[in-house]
């Protein structure tokens, strides 16, 4: 039999039943759209959290003093491990694998400007800190070496500061007071996605100056301790591979240092930002091959359906098939015929399931989502497997009944009633 004649019979015979064929092909659309959805949103969700790590830092690891956890050199354990400004010094001296350091103390203080009033956390750190805690400026400009060396009276605000003490008013080149003292702003922060940071919360809620100024303007207040005390030290390493050599080199620097093992882990409590990269990839790897995993099961079980209405579909029609082998029909035209059918219920499902998929990611790109809800990326690897599970469908879900149908001798089907 032509293929344009088995084709044509398969329409009408999809036609005469059309409310059954379209409930069946939704199940296939349903689970070729939540293929490309689920996974697309799970990608979109890791990428959207590297994002906000980005917001962090690029492969920092910052480092706080600990309590010595082992005797070394004499000193008993137990002892409390007090950063302070030459351990920077050092780091920036002595460290090779070390390619960007800063000092940072920060402490909340009164702000004030002609239009409002704050009480913001203000961190002091050396200028290179801005580059590789990702902060960019919307308006004006970052902090330079010569601040640095001057101890310039001059601030950054994050974004959200300047809503608080500008509004919608000029801030940059104006004057604010912090805890008294006259800093002229020289920049805006520009917004960026970020969950949080380490101690003050994320970077446009705060305010940003030269370490040399603040540590002799306003230090942060700590009872007992000597000048010079830190609330901690941002390191970079020359490379990602060298992350782990870097903060071994770091543990030796400051053990020589503070009079510690170099091995001992409790002296230093380190957060390192490539561990926590890896620690997100992993969960959200998992999270997305769950989903995929998920939506697949859909689309298996709306291939069931498929395969169940089409067993259906030769009980229905045992008496036309007997007529049409009594009328010459070979076994392999029947067979082909019920392929065919379960063939165009999938491709036509599937094209549509595609369509539908890729359509709601691409619209959902530039509608405004809630910050919390990532953009989904239509995934190769979904569109892939989409394709694999729906060639399954189609061999699996129509060869049997087919097989069936083209079996059936025609004295049996036309005693059927």
């Amino acid at each position: 039999m032509p293929i344009r004649e088995i084709f044509l019979q398969t329409l009408a015979a999809l036609w005469a039943t059309k409310l059954r064929s379209f409930l069946t092909m939704f199940g296939i659309v349903w689970g070729i759209t939540s293929v490309i959805l689920l996974v697309g949103l799970g990608i979109g969700f890791s990428k959207d959290q590297h994002e906000r790590m980005k917001g962090l830092g690029t492969d920092i690891a910052i480092i706080w003093g600990g309590k010595t956890g082992a005797q070394a050199g004499g000193y008993v354990a137990g002892r409390d491990i007090r950063l302070e400004y030459g351990d920077a010094v050092a780091i920036r001296d002595q460290a090779a694998l070390v390619q960007h350091v800063s000092p940072e103390i920060n402490r909340t203080v009164n702000e004030v400007s002609q239009y409002n009033a704050a009480n913001r956390a203000v961190r002091g750190v050396w200028p290179e800190y801005q580059a590789f805690r990702s902060i960019k400026v919307s308006e004006g400009r970052l902090m330079t070496e010569r601040d640095e060396a001057d101890g310039a009276r001059v601030v950054l605000l994050g974004d959200d500061t300047k809503q608080q003490l500008f509004r919608s008013n000029q801030a940059v080149g104006q004057i604010i007071s912090i805890a008294g003292y006259p800093y002229v702003v020289i920049g805006i922060l520009e917004k960026k996605k970020q969950n949080g940071s380490y101690g003050s919360g994320r970077d446009g809620t705060q305010l940003f100056v030269p370490y040399s100024s603040m540590e002799r303007d306003f230090p942060p207040a700590r009872k007992g301790v000597f000048p010079g005390w830190l609330n901690d030290i941002v390191v970079q390493p020359v490379s990602p591979d060298k992350h782990e050599a870097a903060v071994k080199e770091v543990y030796r620097i400051l053990g020589e240092r503070h009079h510690f093992n170099p091995d001992d882990k409790e002296a230093l409590w380190v957060w390192d930002t490539l561990e926590g990269a890896k620690f997100v990839d992993r969960i959200f790897g998992v999270m997305t091959i769950f989903l995929g995993a998920v939506a697949l099961l859909t689309l298996a079980l709306g291939g069931i359906g498929v395969m169940n209405i089409m067993l259906v579909a030769v009980t229905e029609r045992t008496r036309e098939i007997g007529v049409r082998k009594a009328l010459g029909a070979r076994a392999v035209d029947i067979h082909r015929q019920f392929l065919a059918e379960s063939a165009i219920i999938t491709l036509v499902s599937g094209t549509i399931g595609f369509l539908l998929g890729a359509g709601v990611c691409v619209v959902m790109r530039y509608i405004p989502m809630p910050d919390f809800v990532p953009h989904p990326v239509i995934s190769p690897i979904a569109v892939v497997l989409s394709l694999l599970t729906l060639t399954a469908i189609t061999l699996f879900a129509g060869t049997y009944p087919a097989r069936r149908a083209a079996m059936l001798s025609p004295m049996e089907c036309l005693r059927t009633e």
